[in-house]
């Protein structure tokens, strides 16, 4: 006895075990639990035989997970006669497999009226596939109330089809019983209810709804791991988002493979966000292959990012063709880029509908631009109403250009709102104005950060006097958008910096504003420079400066010359840039020059 227990573990344990010429060998565990199994199905057999209902019934339902539909129909049968409710659930069950659907639903309505839950779901389900949907409601609702998962996950399927409001509650009980899919559609109602409620589609996923989405996930619900990567990715959770996405694309969610190509491109990781974007590309996701291809076109590599753009394209995603229009216009490859951008128009891609247009307006053809323009920017192209209100303007049409500007920069356009701000500056309305430049220079632009300093400025009230007499300068808001625009490269801005630092005192700053200016070809930056200079003792180097600055028509910069070249006994010099002066005015300076001129010719004739 000894010696056959020690050989019996040992077999157990596999140290004994030869290997078996099939190729798939079971396991000493599953060699255990098959002979557990085949010894559990003997005692059931024998006591069967000897009239054990109740075995009978465990018999059939152990032959029928076997498939053994032939062996397991007897053996419930005669536990069906005998009276038990679960041997004849399960032969509606042997039943519907073999195609006798209402011979199945007769057994099946026999079970559930002696109790069986299971039958009842099963019934539910029988008459939600005839169309018998009070029917179905009734039995679904008679399982789920009493306990059954699938009655409810059932009853709460059908109560949604039809809008009734009683869905979520058997939704919720499916949930907390462990039905995976009960769980992600009960987090998607939720999503989906806060979104209308805040009239948002981006409003926050409601703490409920993440928390159903994470249980189902959890149980391996692909899509409630991608929703929860969403979630967790929107709120800089990139670590656990990538996790969640991982799962979901292990499972065989192409949108989470391309989800997490994405989050691998943003950490800088291109290597493995193209191996994730081919997996999902390759399983359909017209996003990934979009991906692909743009990956491709960075590397110059434009044949291969061509064929996922086409592969995008017939994936049913129609960036595809507006992005093969993109890499042909780059190409120079208009008529194809044409053909591409039109397929993506007519199938309502706004942009693409811009892009045409633009396309159309370069070649000259005005008329085949606008109708695509106007389509882009009833779709909600922001770029499309900006360039209908630059289209309108171009023919001189102000009120109709200012109504799509005004279109675009409600929408946040930048350019727009500078041009509405501009055009309110002409009707006098400086409060509209405002509003428009604050909004336009807070996006960045140059031009509406130093229109809006010069609205401030007007209003400024005249500095305070120190005291003791002295002006007291602090800086103000006009000041401080004005070198805003400064910095961003606007010259008449940098002017004004420099002449608000001038006014300070400090001349160093002053004189760097100047001369930044006046090397990107400020006129007046060159002649406030040479001001400068000329009071700092550097008159040669001013007239250096004032030279730049009359050469591009500054007549003040031109007299100031024509006064240098006079004191200095070079008359002939003088005069030449006198005569300048007089031509180039303003008024008050042509009055000066004419005089200067006049004197130095008669000391000339002299």
């Amino acid at each position: 006895m000894d010696v056959m227990g020690d050989k019996a573990t040992l077999f157990e344990t596999g140290r004994f075990v030869q290997p078996s010429s099939r190729e798939d060998t079971d396991t000493p565990d599953e060699t255990g639990e098959i002979a557990d199994e085949a010894a559990e199905e003997l005692r059931q057999r024998l006591a069967a035989e000897a009239g054990d209902v109740e075995a009978m019934s465990v018999l059939g339902a152990m032959l029928l997970r076997r498939g053994d539909l032939d062996g397991a129909e007897p053996h419930l049968r005669a536990a069906t006669a005998a009276g038990d409710r679960a041997a004849a659930n399960n032969l509606g069950v042997l039943l519907h497999q073999r195609g006798y659907a209402d011979e199945a639903a007769g057994w099946w309505r026999i079970a559930a009226v002696a109790g069986s839950t299971a039958a009842a779901h099963a019934l539910g389900r029988h008459h939600r596939e005839r169309g018998d949907e009070p029917a179905a409601e009734y039995w679904l609702r008679q399982s789920a109330e009493q306990g059954h998962t699938l009655g409810a996950y059932a009853l709460a399927d059908l109560l949604e089809h039809r809008g009734d409001a009683g869905a979520e509650h058997w939704m919720r009980a499916a949930a907390e019983r462990g039905h995976r899919e009960a769980a992600y559609r009960l987090a998607r109602a939720l999503d989906r209810k806060a979104a209308r409620e805040a009239g948002d589609d981006g409003a926050s996923v409601p703490d409920e709804a993440e928390q159903w989405y994470l249980q189902a996930a959890a149980r391996g619900h692909r899509r409630a791991a991608l929703h929860l990567g969403t979630i967790l990715e929107k709120r800089g959770e990139l670590k656990e988002a990538g996790r969640w996405y991982l799962t979901s694309a292990k499972d065989g969610e192409a949108r989470a493979a391309c989800a997490l190509g994405f989050l691998l491109r943003d950490a800088g990781d291109t290597e493995n966000a193209a191996v994730w974007w081919l997996r999902a590309a390759q399983d359909g996701d017209g996003n990934a292959a979009n991906a692909l291809g743009a990956l491709h076109a960075e590397r110059g590599e434009t044949q291969t990012a061509e064929r996922w753009y086409r592969a995008a394209m017939d994936a049913g995603d129609v960036n595809g063709a507006y992005n093969l229009g993109l890499l042909c216009a780059e190409q120079g490859r208009t008529p194809h880029a044409e053909q591409w951008y039109r397929r993506a128009a007519y199938a309502g891609h706004q942009e693409a509908a811009n892009a045409l247009a633009i396309l159309l307006l370069r070649a000259g053809d005005e008329t085949g631009a606008e109708p695509w323009f106007s389509k882009a920017a009833e779709a909600g192209s922001v770029d499309a109403a900006f360039n209908l209100g630059i289209l309108h303007a171009g023919r001189g049409e102000e009120q109709a250009a200012l109504r799509w500007y005004e279109r675009a920069a409600a929408a946040g356009h930048t350019e727009a709102a500078l041009q509405v701000g501009m055009a309110r500056l002409r009707d006098g309305d400086d409060q509209e104005a405002e509003r428009h430049l604050r909004c336009a220079a807070g996006g960045g632009s140059a031009e509406a950060a130093y229109r809006l300093a010069t609205v401030l400025d007007a209003r400024r009230p005249p500095e305070p006097a120190h005291e003791l007499g002295e002006p007291v300068h602090r800086r103000s808001e006009c000041e401080e958008w004005y070198e805003r625009a400064a910095s961003q490269g606007h010259r008449r801005a940098q002017v004004r910096v420099g002449m608000h630092a001038a006014a300070r005192g400090d001349v160093v700053e002053a004189a760097r504003w100047y001369r930044e200016a006046a090397e990107a070809g400020s006129r007046n930056g060159a002649f406030n420079l040479g001001l400068l200079l000329a009071r700092e003792g550097s008159e040669p180097e001013a007239a250096v400066w004032w030279t730049r600055a009359a050469d591009a028509g500054h007549g003040r910069a031109a007299l100031r010359l024509a006064l240098v070249y006079a004191r200095r006994g070079e008359l002939a010099e003088g005069q030449r840039w006198a005569d300048r002066a007089v031509s180039l005015g303003p008024e008050s300076v042509a009055e000066r020059a004419a005089r200067l001129r006049d004197a130095l010719r008669q000391e000339l004739s002299a």
